[in-house]
């Protein structure tokens, strides 16, 4: 047990938390994206998974690493692209229509991986190109510190300015303006001659870039080959990580942050003598709980606001009666 703690408050355990909360930052963003503009994607398990793949297999064929970039992205939009036409254009449900995806892309993967390689398992056969690992200069020197910091994956970094670019993406430009008004009341922006559907494509779009560099940092960052169902439940890990920080950038980095130190903690504690089901069960159960409490407050918060606007009509009421007595 001391040894659990002491590599719990030990530097290596603050590298990983970094390392961890990638996969889970990058859809949490594009969660926020698509739920602002009143279309939330929950397809982006789905997403991570394609891009994952098409990054890994594009890659290793071509030796390409920005052709592994760009197939990877170019696979996640496609995919979110879909989601859109099925919601925006024939009606359906986009809860329902991203769950279908999800199991699409699971299966897809799966059968292309064994069509290209023969294994249903992984690409470990394949050799592919990885993003590279930056030391950050300056900041790698100072102690404790920089080993933290410095020394990560590429993506990691883009991961920690897309936060930046969101907020400037979704309050400093034309394009946010209307994706958040889009979300809010779309008749209302209809009503002014924006696009509603359009802007809610956009919105989809960007949510699957965010989950294409989340998928590709799993399968070329994190690891160096695509395994099957590799996501492991981070596409839906994120849904909770934007909704606990209020689909806003720096409270979906700090949820992303938490979710992550869970995850870490579940990684350093498997060298304990616990089943490894229930160490597994971890950061879901920990997903679940947070999810429940938000939930409680925000019902809370709810019935607060709706007793205080009956008080306030009830007294109201009293006013005028007295005033038509006097």
């Amino acid at each position: 047990m001391n040894e659990l703690f002491s590599s719990i408050f030990s530097v290596n355990f603050g590298y990983a938390i970094l390392r961890v909360m990638t996969p889970l930052l990058f859809p949490a963003m594009g969660i926020a994206v698509s739920t602002m503009a009143g279309s939330q994607n929950i397809a982006m398990e789905g997403a991570m998974l394609i891009a994952a793949f098409f990054g890994v297999i594009v890659g290793a064929f071509s030796g390409s690493l920005w052709l592994a970039l760009l197939a990877g992205i170019a696979a996640a939009v496609l995919l979110c692209m879909i989601l859109g036409y099925f919601h925006l254009k024939l009606k359906a449900d986009i809860f329902l229509s991203a769950v279908a995806l999800n199991m699409f892309s699971s299966g897809i993967t799966v059968f292309l991986l064994f069509m290209i390689t023969g294994d249903k398992g992984s690409t470990s056969s394949l050799p592919s190109p990885v993003f590279p690992s930056i030391d950050i200069p300056l900041v790698e020197k100072i102690p404790v510190i920089g080993d933290i910091i410095s020394g990560h994956n590429i993506l990691t970094y883009v991961a920690l300015v897309s936060v930046f670019l969101f907020y400037l993406l979704m309050f400093k430009t034309p394009l946010g303006l209307r994706i958040r008004a889009v979300g809010q009341n779309p008749d209302a922006a209809e009503s002014v001659g924006i696009n509603v559907n359009r802007t809610k494509m956009y919105a989809l779009m960007l949510s699957g870039l965010f989950a294409a560099l989340g998928g590709l940092y799993l399968s070329m960052g994190y690891v160096s080959w695509f395994s099957k169902d590799m996501t492991a439940g981070r596409g839906f890990i994120a849904i909770a990580a934007a909704t606990l920080g209020g689909m806003m950038p720096l409270g979906t980095m700090i949820s992303s942050l938490f979710f992550a130190l869970v995850s870490a903690v579940a990684i350093y504690i498997a060298s304990l003598n616990i089943p490894s089901e229930l160490i597994q069960l971890i950061p879901y159960l920990i997903t679940v709980v947070a999810l429940a409490v938000f939930s409680g407050r925000a019902l809370k918060g709810r019935r607060e606001k709706i007793a205080a606007e009956d008080a306030g009509g009830t007294e109201s009421v009293q006013e005028k009666n007295n005033t038509g007595d006097n």
